[in-house]
């Protein structure tokens, strides 16, 4: 397959995870919990936090949690800035989350955003926007706290060490997070970013680095992270020093739910 239709395959699938009828798209609403109990419009039960754990009383309503009926008090003791968990009523699922304090969002299959959502624009695919670059780990994993798209919160990650890569004999370093199958993730941001892309941020899935620290990145597979779609998203910003001096005209381009 040629370099375009692989980048196309990837796209395509990439749409077709957006279009999940309960993913990011889904989201109709995000409420942070207060430390009594009291309820939210169009859910069951109540809901309160404390300082260790997220709380839900279904109060006699039919719902479940991992596949079973809730019929008394659920506790949640979940890992700050970590994934969520889904409560799920009727047909809509409740996300709780932990961001500094707890939160719950509501994921609707009927959601407008969901609804609208026809595709993410992007660059079309430029291979002059693939660059080896080597990692370099720390000697131990460092927490790194970067902000929020939402003012006042802030996110910790763990960052393994840095990437560099060079573009037309200039040396770029950036700050890689953890990520999937023994790969990095990297948040940053551009010349494009507020003019063509979305201000906030973009993220990379950069491969696990081959034994002698060699990786590949690939700006063409650059994405929107759920903030750049919808407001109920609590996206963190790149880490200082991960912004790029020059214009990556590769990967998505602002979502059209935001032009």
């Amino acid at each position: 397959m040629t370099f375009a239709g692989e980048w196309q395959a990837w796209h395509t699938e990439r749409e077709q995870a957006l279009a999940d009828p309960y993913g990011w798209l889904a989201l109709v609403s995000l409420d942070w919990l207060e430390d009594s109990a009291r309820s939210y419009p169009g859910l069951p039960g109540l809901w309160w936090q404390d300082a260790e754990a997220a709380y839900f009383d279904p109060q006699g309503a039919s719902v479940t949690y991992d596949g079973q009926p809730v019929t008394e008090v659920l506790r949640l003791s979940l890992i700050n800035s970590g994934p969520g968990v889904r409560i799920i009523v009727g047909n809509l699922e409740v996300e709780v989350a932990r961001r500094s304090g707890y939160l719950i969002r509501v994921h609707d299959p009927k959601a407008s955003v969901l609804r609208d959502f026809h595709g993410v624009p992007s660059y079309d695919p430029d291979e002059s926007f693939v660059f080896a670059g080597a990692f370099e780990p720390f000697d131990q994993p460092r927490p790194t706290t970067v902000g929020a798209v939402v003012e006042g919160l802030s996110h910790v990650y763990t960052a393994p060490g840095i990437v560099r890569f060079s573009r037309d004999g200039v040396e770029h370093t950036l700050t890689a997070f953890n990520g999937k199958d023994g790969g990095l993730s990297i948040l940053f941001t551009d010349g494009t970013s507020g003019v063509t892309t979305y201000a906030a941020n973009r993220s990379l899935a950069v491969p696990a680095a081959a034994p002698d620290g060699t990786v590949t990145l690939d700006f063409n597979r650059a994405v929107n992270l759920p903030c750049a779609f919808t407001d109920f998203a609590t996206c963190p910003l790149p880490p200082e020093g991960n912004r790029l001096p020059f214009s990556v005209e590769a990967g998505e381009k602002t979502p059209y739910e935001r032009s």
